[in-house]
């Protein structure tokens, strides 16, 4: 799921953050921002979290949502730069699936 919300209002910002809570507490993780993920089991359970993004749908900005299997979402390659001295020790999430 991606997403663009402004940010530049007070409202806004409250807005959008409310929203990265609900996404947080609904079992999505953030790949990156504006980025969250969350894995389903099932085209019934996909559904169901859309609806569920709907509702929870700030009154601004755009929301996109892509249903990718596992195997699709496995075979996701990570290409970073050369790192900074900050940035060493990052390791990219590996989502468990049971």
């Amino acid at each position: 799921m991606f997403f663009d919300l402004p940010v530049k209002t007070g409202a806004q910002r409250r807005s959008a953050s409310r929203f990265r809570s609900f996404l947080l507490s609904d079992g999505y993780y953030m790949v990156q921002y504006s980025v969250y993920a969350r894995i389903c089991n099932g085209v019934d359970a996909a559904s169901k979290h859309k609806a569920r993004l709907k509702a929870h749908l700030p009154d601004n900005g755009a929301v996109r949502m892509l249903v990718i299997t596992e195997k699709q979402y496995g075979s996701i390659e990570i290409l970073l730069g050369k790192l900074s001295t900050e940035e060493e020790d990052f390791s990219p999430e590996q989502p468990s699936v049971f």
